[in-house]
C-alpha cells in the first residue's frame, strides 16, 4: 500500500511562509514531488483568496489537501467552540480540502453532551475531522486522547487521529506507548524528529532524531498519509524538500516489506 507524503507548510518556517505566502510554498512542494500539502490557518496572509488560489493549483494536479486549524475545538470551560469549528469548515470548503485537523483544547467531562452537535455538523459538511495530539497537557497526553476517543465512541462519533510523532515529547509522554494504544484511531501522521536542547525540545529531520522514529512508524497503520513537519531549510529548497520526500518514501517502502523471522 502506497504511503502518500505531504508537506505541512509550517515546515518552511513561519517568517518565510508569511513573507512568500503558502501558495508559493505549495508550488515548491509540488515541484519537489509531494503528494499534497497541509495548509496552516495561522500562516494565512490573504485568507479566502489565498485558499482559493492554493485549491486551484493543487486540484489541477490531482494532489491531496489538508486544512490545519490552530483553533481549539473546545474552549477552556469545556464548551464546544462552534465559531472555531465553522471557520475551519468554511476554510476547508474554500480550499476544497476533504480533511481538517484540530486539537481538542479544553474537552472534559462536561463536554460529552456537545459531541452530538459536532457529529451533526460534520455529517452535514462531509469533511473528515482528524484530532491531533498537541504539545499541551490538556490536549497532548495519552490519557487526554484516550478519554476523548472513548467518549466520542460512546456517543457514536467515530473520528480519526493525526498522530504527531514529536509532540509526545513536549507532553512528557512515550511516543511508542502512544502508538501502541492509539494506532486504531490513526488516519494521518505528522513525521517529526526531535532533539533535546537546553531546557527544551526542538523539531529536527527524522534522520537526526533522538527518538526511535522508525519503530514508531512501524507501530502505526500502513498506507495513511505522512506529512513532513520538521524544518526544511537550505539554499536549494526544492532539492532539500525532494530529498526528504524521497527519504520518507524509502522508509515507507522498507516498512511495508514483511519482516523475516530468525530461525
Amino acid at each position: 500500500m502506497v504511503t502518500p507524503v505531504l508537506i505541512s507548510l509550517s515546515a518552511f518556517g513561519a517568517a518565510e511562509v508569511r513573507r512568500h505566502g503558502q501558495l508559493w510554498f505549495t508550488q515548491l512542494s509540488l515541484q519537489a514531488g509531494a503528494d499534497g500539502v497541509e495548509v496552516r490557518s495561522e500562516l494565512l496572509v490573504d485568507g479566502e483568496s489565498e485558499l482559493a488560489a492554493i485549491a486551484q493549483v493543487v486540484r489541477a494536479l490531482g494532489k491531496d489537501l489538508v486544512y490545519s486549524s490552530a483553533d481549539y475545538l473546545w474552549a477552556p470551560d469545556g464548551t464546544l467552540d462552534v465559531p472555531a469549528l465553522e471557520r475551519a469548515l468554511l476554510a476547508a470548503q474554500t480550499l476544497l480540502a476533504p480533511k481538517i485537523k484540530m486539537s481538542i483544547g479544553g474537552f472534559g467531562p462536561g463536554s460529552h453532551s456537545t459531541l452530538l452537535t459536532l457529529q451533526g455538523r460534520l455529517k452535514e459538511s462531509k469533511v473528515e475531522l482528524v484530532i491531533e495530539n498537541d504539545q499541551t497537557p490538556m490536549a497532548g497526553t495519552l490519557a487526554a486522547m484516550q478519554d476523548f476517543f472513548s467518549a466520542a465512541s460512546a456517543q457514536g462519533l467515530v473520528l480519526g487521529m493525526t498522530f504527531d510523532m514529536g509532540n509526545w515529547h513536549w507532553s512528557g509522554e512515550c511516543p511508542l506507548q502512544a502508538a501502541a494504544v492509539l494506532a486504531p484511531q490513526v488516519r494521518y501522521v505528522h513525521c517529526k524528529g526531535v532533539q533535546r536542547q537546553t531546557q527544551r525540545w526542538v523539531a529536527v529531520p527524522l534522520a537526526e532524531s533522538s527518538s526511535p522514529w522508525r519503530a514508531i512508524l512501524r507501530a502505526l497503520p500502513t498506507g495513511v498519509p505522512w506529512a513532513i513537519e520538521y524544518p526544511l531549510t537550505g539554499d536549494d529548497l526544492v532539492a532539500v524538500t525532494r530529498q526528504e520526500i524521497d527519504h520518507l518514501r524509502a522508509v515507507a517502502a522498507s516498512l511495508a516489506k514483511p519482516t523475516l523471522g530468525i530461525h
